[in-house]
């Protein structure tokens, strides 16, 4: 097979962006040819060439809507298909998702979608929401086939009217079995905790932040891996609490494997989610997961057995989930080897990569 994937953003690097270089890697290795398109010149690229993927930068693909950008963009997307002549597509994200189905429906070329986590899911603001609700109807059936990350996401597109229970399949994220291992180097004085995420929205950094501040022990230090635009707000907030003896920000980095094999508790706290690639990460090297009970991660999660999931917005739910990890070595032990058994039953990277594949298969026989 020819796949060509499509995903928006070359400048940062987020679940979709390492979701879909995991999956492209995977499929060129199960030796079908593979190219991908992504708009800009960045980070993206970089990691795509390092790992042997062909990328061609769309000029005028952009993050916000921009009508003409966009039409720019179809017509530009338009012709490379026409000059690729791949046997399917699968766009990534909600911008290339659109414009990929469209170019695809007139293209007459069979199609896949990807959401990682719905635009117009709970937590977004309401004009995008409703905005985004009103494209997902209308250019749903352009696809094939549609996949969601979670049950949640499925459930809640068919709910929308996003498509039909045909159209709209749950392949759950995957991550593959870490290359580099690590032996433990976990302190029994100072429990470490650790935050994977970009600074920017769907994260609520502050609001971890606000709750570490409530903890009555002092046992305990914070490191946030990660970079992005709010992270100077959450610098500042950390400082007014005092709190700049306990929480690092390391920003980005290339071995957060080892930095989570030296670590005891793995906490995600957001606003929406898809199904986090963070969460199973962490799930992979056995920490217990403190996350934010949204989207998909309850999915991953189990609640009390992998894991303690808090309410949004639930700041003493939070402090509570909290201080139970950090006062317990033993509990901290028995969640993190509950999570890791999960990961390996159901979140591996060769399950969701055989999925995937069938689905392709399927598309490509209708």
């Amino acid at each position: 097979m020819r796949i060509l994937y499509i995903i928006t953003r070359s400048d940062v690097i987020g679940g979709a962006s390492v979701h879909l270089l995991d999956l492209a890697v995977g499929v060129q290795e199960a030796g079908h040819e593979v190219i991908i398109v992504v708009g800009g010149h960045g980070v993206f690229i970089d990691q795509a060439k390092a790992r042997g993927l062909t990328c061609i930068s769309a000029l005028h693909l952009v993050r916000p809507l921009n009508l003409v950008s966009d039409f720019r963009f179809y017509l530009e997307f338009r012709r490379i298909v026409l000059a690729w002549k791949p046997d399917i597509i699968h766009a990534h994200s909600s911008k290339a998702g659109i414009v990929g189905r469209l170019v695809a429906k007139a293209l007459s070329v069979p199609c896949v979608f990807t959401a990682h986590g719905w635009a117009f899911t709970e937590g977004v603001s309401t004009y995008r929401r409703i905005l985004y609700l009103w494209i997902e109807r209308v250019v749903a059936n352009f696809a094939n086939k549609i996949i969601t990350v979670s049950d949640y996401d499925r459930s809640l597109a068919l709910r929308s009217c996003v498509g039909d229970a045909d159209l709209i399949v749950t392949i759950h994220n995957g991550m593959p079995s870490a290359k580099d291992t690590f032996s433990a180097t976990r302190s029994f004085d100072v429990t470490r905790l650790i935050m994977v995420a970009r600074f920017d929205a769907p994260k609520d950094h502050a609001f971890l932040v606000r709750a570490l501040a409530s903890l009555v022990c002092n046992d305990w230090t914070m490191e946030f891996v990660g970079s992005g635009p709010t992270m100077p707000s959450v610098k500042r907030l950390v400082a007014e609490l005092n709190l700049e003896d306990k929480i690092v920000f390391s920003g980005a980095c290339s071995d957060v494997s080892r930095r989570l094999s030296e670590s005891d508790v793995f906490c995600l706290i957001s606003n929406w989610e898809g199904l986090p690639l963070t969460v199973l990460e962490a799930m992979r090297a056995g920490l217990p997961v403190i996350a934010s009970c949204v989207g998909g991660v309850p999915e991953a999660v189990t609640q009390q057995q992998s894991g303690i999931l808090v309410d949004k917005d639930d700041l003493e739910g939070l402090v509570t989930a909290l201080n139970a990890l950090i006062g317990s070595r033993d509990l901290r032990s028995k969640m993190g080897n509950v999570g890791k058994s999960r990961f390996f039953n159901d979140f591996t990277f060769e399950l969701m990569l055989q999925r995937t594949i069938d689905v392709y298969f399927d598309v490509i026989k209708v």
